[in-house]
């Protein structure tokens, strides 16, 4: 265990102009979301020049949201412990030098390597955007306006990812959806250096590394036994004992948690029903959606011959689908309830991802692309935003922030396992054949199987989600 010095707040001596500190905290959230999508268009690019084998593309993606989920309360509350500034500036230069990493990566096993540590640095910097700009900007519609501008460039992150990526693919190479961040890094690095200002929760407490350490490594070495699968086939010890170990360290992960001081993820939070629920529909539906990505830009390149500007192009719609969820569900939610609401916006999904499953090897990009695909995300915006408020009206209002990022993890978590096990099925139906019929097989079964994870997902919102509406409605 780590323990800080107990400190009181710390001040700058000149405050900051607002507006700087918004845009630096932003500057580093948009990093952060664009990082997790921007990789995908580069992905067949990425297979051919450092010869990645099937599995080893997944953890292309894998590695960075693992690291993320794991640490991301660590995080959070590390920022709370040693210096939000600190943090945010320790967790910024960890994605940028690896960033720097990745992008002049030789060989596959380095690449893999440089995500990780992305991973690590992002959920190191991701906590400390929010608790940086909420502490600079005074409560009040002022305050409502900056995280309003933080939500929307967190949105437009994840939006841009695809067609930045293929921007960058297409006019330079793969190396730079990685080596961008490098001089945007080094940019905010020092305007946060010369203008943000420390602060700290003054508590002596105890910083959970163990607890974090642990959920990692058991959610990589699972993710590893389930791509094991391929391979090696379930009953294989080289598949058996890697599940084992990982569902071991998972169990370690949980009597740790019931036994710290200051645990990472407080398990008496998981004993009340809207968090408890809201957890395990965010891990459900969070195993479906996260791979919605990572296969349209394979068919469309592997399968339609799209370049990778034209997949990220044609990804767009999906994008702003997204966003239009999360903006429409707060308007539904007083008027049906947040949990009717999260049960539609899975249906919605499900209906898309059905859809995506009859795709065939000459498809037409409007009905195999872009309405399955809008489908899809519109679904996933309109079910997340009710999911997490039914999760922070179930906590004390000190542990809302807490009770969020849980949410957050869990959809990572559940989306990191969802990937390795979707792959597999793709590839099992593939079964070594690259042909474009092959690929489309391999494909469509995977997207069949996560709609029917989504109608699973339903369900459970449907039966264990408390039917009361919360207060929480966005303006």
């Amino acid at each position: 265990m780590l323990e800080a010095a107990d400190t009181a707040p710390i001040r700058s001596r000149t405050a900051p102009p607002t507006w700087l500190v918004v845009a630096l905290a932003c500057a580093g959230q948009f990093l952060v979301v664009l990082d997790v999508s921007v990789v995908n268009v580069a992905l067949p690019s990425m297979r051919t020049d450092l010869g990645l084998s099937g599995a080893g593309l997944q953890w292309v993606v894998n590695a960075y949201a693992i690291a993320f989920a794991g640490f991301m309360l660590l995080g959070g509350r590390a920022g709370d412990l040693y210096g939000r500034k600190r943090m945010f500036l320790v967790g910024l230069g960890l994605f940028t030098l690896a960033s720097l990493g990745g992008g002049l990566a030789q060989e596959g096993p380095q690449l893999l390597l440089a995500r990780a540590v992305q991973g690590l640095g992002a959920a190191v910097l991701a906590p400390s955007t929010l608790t940086l700009l909420t502490a600079a900007v005074p409560e009040g519609p002022a305050r409502a306006r900056a995280v309003a501008t933080w939500t929307a460039v967190g949105a437009g992150g994840g939006a841009a990812g695809g067609l930045v990526g293929g921007v960058l693919v297409d006019a330079l190479s793969w190396r730079w959806v990685l080596l961008i961040n490098v001089p945007v890094g080094a940019v905010v690095l020092a305007g946060s250096v010369a203008w943000l200002a420390e602060s700290r929760a003054g508590e002596r407490r105890r910083l959970d590394l163990p607890g974090a350490l642990l959920v990692t490594a058991g959610l990589a070495t699972l993710a590893y036994g389930i791509v094991q699968t391929e391979a090696e086939g379930w009953t294989a010890a080289a598949t058996l004992l890697p599940l084992a170990a990982g569902l071991a360290l998972l169990g370690l992960f949980l009597l740790v948690e019931a036994r710290a001081v200051a645990p990472l993820m407080p398990l008496r939070l998981l004993r009340q029903r809207p968090v408890a629920a809201a957890n395990a529909a965010m891990l459900v539906s969070g195993s479906a959606m996260f791979s919605m990505w990572y296969f349209m830009t394979l068919y469309a390149q592997n399968v339609l011959g799209y370049s990778p500007l034209e997949a990220g192009l044609a990804l767009v719609p999906s994008s702003l689908a997204v966003v239009a969820g999360s903006k429409l569900a707060p308007r539904f939610m007083p008027v049906l309830g947040p949990r009717n609401v999260a049960v539609v916006g899975t249906l919605v999904a499900a209906a898309g991802f059905g859809w995506q499953s009859t795709m065939t090897p000459h498809g037409a990009y409007p009905t195999e692309i872009m309405l399955p695909g809008v489908l899809m995300m519109l679904g996933a915006g309109l079910a997340a935003t009710p999911l997490a408020s039914l999760a922070t009206s179930g906590a004390a209002p000190g542990e809302a922030g807490l009770v969020s990022g849980l949410v957050n993890t869990s959809r990572t978590m559940g989306g990191s396992l969802g990937l390795a096990v979707m792959s597999t099925i793709a590839a099992a139906r593939t079964a070594g054949t690259p042909t474009p019929a092959a690929l489309t097989d391999g494909y469509a079964l995977a997207f069949r199987v996560s709609a029917v994870m989504l109608l699973a997902g339903a369900a459970l919102m449907l039966l264990w989600l408390p039917r009361g509406s919360t207060t929480q409605t966005a303006r």
